[in-house]
């Protein structure tokens, strides 16, 4: 196993900034996802870190050695790109064993190191094929197996199922998580898909235009997001934002909207934030599609009063568009929603997991929770 360290990494292709100050440490044996849309810098990152690039700043550890200098084939690492460049005309056993043949290892000890590898991948009965003969699945767990079967000290993956339709997607993170805790060694694991990242990660960096955002657990990225980028990300449908004028009253700051207005306590915010937050300015509440309920008949508890915009019927779950004034929100319900567009709705928010950023720098000023909630205190009839 090996712990990777990246320190102030600055990478600069002509005018494009790919990578900016970027720091992080990867733990041994961790399994850690850079997750970011695309030209967000998450392969860059993989090709400094196996040194098929160089950084223009910035150092890179493995096992606290610096390795700027130290060639791509003596980093120990392996790296499973996109484009999974087997060798077409060899046979899955010589595509498997061809690092090891780089290291003029004996032919028995090849055999052995091949067949085991394959079993481990279930993919022992196709060693005769050739790669044309192959799904798209069984092409990928080829490529995982050239890349274990030497044993480095770490693995890095590009986008290593982007090519895959959903079904053999979520078999193959099954199989990449559960080969990942049978090894117990070092994975760095870069995707735009959430989904991915969310179900396979120790740990998640938000990686969008060569700035790093937030890094934690994955559970603690989702509900603390650290700016609006984070919180759209990751969630799908993403957070909504619904922006409001401030109002300052006495101990308390009053968030109007034209549907509604939100009440949260003075001291639960920051003094640099109170500061910056006159009379009038805006903030943005933000919300998950999960955490707003709806109903058809006015319910007894506050709600705040909408409209029906528009249905989308998912099988497991619909997703309803809903009109609050002239802002558009999606809210979560169960697949047997029966409500038609332009209907009166009434949705009630989860006070403890609402969110406010602010509107110019996107950064979230506020979480709230059950002990500090922001409650939505007035509503329309």
């Amino acid at each position: 196993m090996a712990s990777i360290r990246l320190e102030g990494i600055n990478k600069t292709f002509g005018k494009n900034k790919a990578l900016r100050n970027v720091s992080f440490q990867v733990e041994d044996g961790e399994f850690f996802c850079i997750l970011g849309p695309p030209g967000a810098g998450k392969t860059t990152t993989l090709r400094i870190i196996i040194g098929l690039e160089t950084p223009d700043e910035g150092k890179v550890y493995i096992d606290d050695e610096i390795v700027n200098s130290v060639h791509p084939s003596k980093r120990d690492l392996a790296m499973i790109f996109q484009n999974l460049a087997l060798y077409p005309d060899k046979t899955i056993f010589e595509n498997i064993a061809s690092p090891l043949k780089r290291l003029k290892l004996d032919e028995q000890e090849i055999n052995s190191k091949v067949v085991e590898v394959a079993k481990q991948l279930r993919i022992d009965w196709m060693l005769k094929k050739k790669p044309a003969q192959l799904s798209g699945g069984e092409r990928q767990r080829v490529a995982i197996g050239r890349a274990i079967v030497r044993q480095p000290s770490a693995y890095l993956m590009d986008e290593p199922l982007s090519n895959l339709d959903s079904l053999l997607r979520l078999e193959m993170r099954l199989t990449l998580k559960e080969l990942q805790t049978s090894l117990k060694e070092t994975f760095i694991y870069a995707t735009h898909d959430q989904v991915e990242a969310l179900s396979m990660a120790d740990r998640i960096a938000i990686l969008d235009k060569g700035v790093l955002q937030q890094i934690g657990l994955p559970g603690e990225v989702y509900r603390y997001p650290e700016n609006s980028l984070v919180a759209t990300v990751l969630g799908n449908p993403s957070m909504n934002f619904i922006t409001c004028r401030i109002k300052e009253n006495k101990d308390k700051v009053c968030l109007i909207h034209e549907a509604f207005s939100a009440i949260s306590d003075k001291d639960a915010l920051s003094t640099d934030v109170l500061s910056s937050l006159n009379t009038g300015k805006d903030l943005m509440l933000g919300v998950r599609p999960e955490d707003i309920a709806i109903s058809l008949q006015k319910p007894t508890e506050p709600s705040v009063m909408g409209e029906i915009y528009v249905t989308e019927p998912l099988g497991n779950k619909t997703i309803v568009d809903v009109k609050l004034g002239e802002d558009i929100i999606k809210v979560i319900d169960g697949p047997s929603f029966k409500g038609e567009p332009a209907q009166t709705i009434w949705i009630r928010m989860n006070e403890a997991k609402l969110h406010l950023f602010e509107t110019k720098s996107r950064k979230c000023v506020y979480h709230a929770s059950e002990d500090s909630p922001v409650r939505i205190d007035s509503v329309h009839p």
